[in-house]
C-alpha cells in the first residue's frame, strides 16, 4: 500500500474524455487529512501512520480522544484510520495529506460501508429463485424452499443462504482508475461506482492487485 487518503462520497456524475466518450464517475471529497500519529518498529513493532479526517466540535469528543490530539497540538478530527504506507518515514505528525498524492490514471481500491437494507429475504439478499407462481404454489412464492437437511446431517449447515440483515457491511471495490483530480477543492473523480451512500466515509488506497 503506497498511498492512502480518507474522503466523503459526494455522488455520481459523468464526464467526457478527449474523444467525446462518456465516463461514469463518482466524485469524492478527499481530505485534507492530518497525520495524527506515527507507529515505528522500535515502539510498536511495525511502521504505519494514523490519519484524521473530518471536522468535529471539541464538545462531541471524549476525553481520551481529545487528549490524543492535544498531545501533538492538533485539532480534533471525526474519523481516525491507520494505514501501512511505503513512505511512513517521510511523513511527520501534523503533515497534511491532500488528493494530489494521486495522479490521473492511477489505479486505486476504495473501501466503504455499503448501504443498509435492513432485514431481507433470501430472494432479495442472495438473488434466489422464486417458486412457481401457479398450480398450487400457495403463498410461499418467495420462500427459500427446502433447506437440504435430512436424517443426516439432521441440521442446517453453516453458511446456508437464508433471510437476514442485508447491507451495512465493509465492502472494497478494486481497480478503479482516477479520472480527474481537483487539488484546489480536494476532489477526486473515480471511474465507476463505489460503496456506501452519499456522505459516507470511504478510504482510497493504492491498488493491491492492479489489473
Amino acid at each position: 500500500m503506497k498511498k492512502a487518503i480518507l474522503g466523503t462520497k459526494l455522488g455520481m456524475t459523468q464526464i467526457f474524455d478527449e474523444h467525446g466518450k462518456v465516463i461514469p464517475v463518482t466524485v469524492v471529497q478527499a481530505g485534507p487529512c492530518v497525520v495524527v500519529q506515527k507507529k515505528t518498529i522500535e515502539n510498536d513493532g511495525y511502521e504505519a501512520v494514523q490519519i484524521g479526517y473530518g471536522d468535529i466540535a471539541d464538545k462531541n469528543v471524549n476525553k481520551p480522544q481529545k487528549g490524543h490530539f492535544a498531545k501533538n497540538d492538533l485539532p480534533v478530527k471525526r474519523h481516525l484510520r491507520e494505514f501501512r504506507l511505503d513512505d511512513c518515514a517521510s511523513l511527520n505528525v501534523g503533515d497534511v495529506i491532500k488528493p494530489d498524492i494521486f495522479e490521473v490514471g492511477d489505479v486505486v481500491d476504495v473501501c466503504g460501508t455499503s448501504k443498509g437494507k435492513g432485514y431481507a429475504g433470501s430472494i432479495k439478499r442472495f438473488g434466489g429463485r422464486l417458486q412457481k407462481a401457479s398450480h398450487g404454489g400457495g403463498p410461499i412464492h418467495r420462500h427459500p424452499g427446502s433447506l437440504g437437511a435430512n436424517s443426516t446431517p439432521a441440521r442446517v449447515m453453516k453458511g446456508k443462504k437464508m433471510a437476514g440483515h442485508m447491507g451495512a457491511e465493509r465492502v472494497t471495490i478494486q481497480n478503479l482508475s482516477v479520472v480527474k483530480i481537483d487539488a484546489e477543492n480536494n476532489l477526486i473523480a473515480l471511474r465507476g461506482a463505489i460503496p456506501g451512500p452519499k456522505g459516507g466515509l470511504v478510504a482510497i488506497t493504492s491498488s493491491v492487485k492492479k489489473a
